[in-house]
């Protein structure tokens, strides 16, 4: 995955998020071994605790629910409280340095193509001194 968001609801097979640049992957861990079989070479692991990230989640979910009928999603949806709890965030290194760098140049007035150009030369920099 180079870009955009995942929602996985069932078990993964091993080696996930191997070569993962960009976007973001939030996996359903009920049992809590994800981490055994994510490759963590490229990308860091998290709980999902922001309010407005677990709300776009749980539309994600309702909608997947909705357009299939999908009676394990809305068993996930009815237990949200602890589905919840048991999500995981896959996020590439290389992706947050670019969404932070992207926010700091927003941060400063610089929109659309400008701010995404500025960014990305931020973070080459950044690499480069690293």
């Amino acid at each position: 995955m180079t870009g955009g968001k995942v929602v996985v609801l069932g078990k993964t097979g091993r080696n996930f998020a191997a070569g993962m640049s960009g976007g973001v992957a939030y996996v359903w861990d009920t049992v809590g071994d994800f981490g055994l079989r994510c490759n963590q070479e490229m990308v860091a692991l998290s709980g999902v605790s922001d309010a407005a990230e677990l709300e776009e989640l749980y539309a994600l979910i309702q909608h997947h629910a909705v357009e299939t009928g999908s009676q394990h999603a809305w068993r996930m949806l009815s237990e949200w409280e602890v589905t919840s709890r048991q999500l995981v965030k896959v996020l590439p290194y290389d992706y947050q340095r670019m969404l932070e760098a992207i926010a700091a140049v927003e941060a400063q007035g610089l929109v659309g193509d400008e701010a995404l150009l500025a960014a990305f030369e931020s973070s080459l920099t950044a690499k480069v001194k690293a």
